[in-house]
């Protein structure tokens, strides 16, 4: 493919997901999907579906977020990782899957058991996920790299999907244009408004916080660069926890 499609964090807002799959062109464009398809936002389920679709027939690129790593671990030990997962937008992810009520109804091991359960698939889909993704001079990965590292590729994979200020500030000498999200646009910029792409040190990200009532971007980027970049506003407002 001539060109890459990447849409940043969705975080179960499936609507600005399907809207934003408008702009994408599957005969020409390589989909990268960066990672935190589930939590906090409503329809978590539907957007890991989707994504398993778009994956399995279009050929996308779905990389692991560290949201992902959440509902996974929380499913190995569920006793341990329960009230973090919940209080972390896993709430929201849960009811997804099962119904509304289930985190009260339920033990956390009762929750995991219900989820393995029935979703055998989807939770082997997510385990099988990629890291990061490399095309032409540009490394898609959903939270960063250890810059420190002579080689990128051996970050250690829980930076590759946590790691924050070391990577926004740490000198890019890999040669690579660094595409992520995990980190808010808003945060990077540091006035916890501003959606825009984030751009330094041949660093784009491209998470503007479209679940914290941000935006959700689709960038189109071919070899020289940015083509095009789609922002979609989230008009619903903010996630409300609910607990």
């Amino acid at each position: 493919m001539e060109q890459v499609f990447v849409i940043g964090d969705v975080h179960g807002e499936l609507d600005l997901f399907k809207k934003m799959l408008e702009y994408f062109d599957p005969q020409t464009q390589q989909l990268i999907l960066i990672g935190d398809l589930n939590d906090r936002g409503p329809k978590s389920k539907d957007c890991w579906l989707l994504g398993k679709q778009l994956v399995e027939e279009q050929q996308a690129i779905y990389l692991r977020g560290n949201h992902e790593e959440y509902f996974l671990q929380f499913l190995k030990k569920p006793e341990d990782w329960f009230e973090s997962y919940k209080y972390n937008g896993g709430k929201e992810t849960i009811e997804s899957l099962l119904h509304p009520g289930a985190c009260e109804e339920y033990s956390p091991t009762e929750i995991a058991m219900f989820i393995l359960g029935r979703y055998k698939e989807l939770v082997e889909f997510l385990i099988e996920r990629p890291f990061y993704y490399e095309w032409q001079h540009y490394v898609f990965v959903h939270a960063g790299v250890d810059l420190n590292k002579a080689d990128w590729r051996k970050t250690d994979l829980h930076d590759f999907l946590w790691i924050r200020e070391p990577f926004h500030t740490g000198k890019n000498e890999t040669g690579k244009v660094i595409v992520f999200g995990h980190t808010i646009t808003p945060m990077l910029y540091g006035d916890m408004e501003t959606t825009a792409l984030w751009q330094m040190d041949n660093k784009i990200g491209i998470d503007g916080g479209a679940v914290f009532g941000g935006s959700l971007h689709g960038v189109l980027f071919d070899k020289q660069g940015i083509v095009e970049d789609h922002e979609l506003p989230n008009t619903k407002g903010p996630w409300q926890p609910t607990f």
